[in-house]
């Protein structure tokens, strides 16, 4: 059973880029309404999907980070395949939404 992780630049690398496979990134803020929506459902994906990473990272800590993938509204989410990526999406959204993003980057 996996949990979202919060990550950082200093392992974004290692943790997103360097992941054989799918990984889904919510460039997120703590004081952002939206992003605390998505939070839950974020959650119970992580523990039912067990072939995607799912992973958080703070654009008011990570401002670079935020920058080198041209995050100007949040939340905004990115699904990486194998290091690349391959589909991106901003708003909250329900599980069904985020259920749809990831079979489109499955076949990408």
């Amino acid at each position: 059973m996996s949990t979202v992780s919060h990550i950082s630049k200093d392992n974004f690398q290692e943790e997103v880029i360097a992941h054989k496979g799918l990984v889904l990134v919510d460039f997120y803020a703590e004081w952002c309404g939206p992003c605390k929506l998505t939070a839950p459902i974020l959650n119970e994906l992580a523990q039912e999907l067990s072939d995607v990473k799912i992973v958080k990272v703070d654009v008011d800590q990570n401002q670079d980070l935020a920058s080198d993938y041209s995050i100007f509204s949040i939340p905004t989410f990115l699904i990486f395949k194998d290091g690349a990526v391959v589909t991106q999406f901003v708003g909250a959204m329900g599980k069904e939404g985020f259920l749809e993003h990831i079979q489109t980057a499955k076949s990408a």
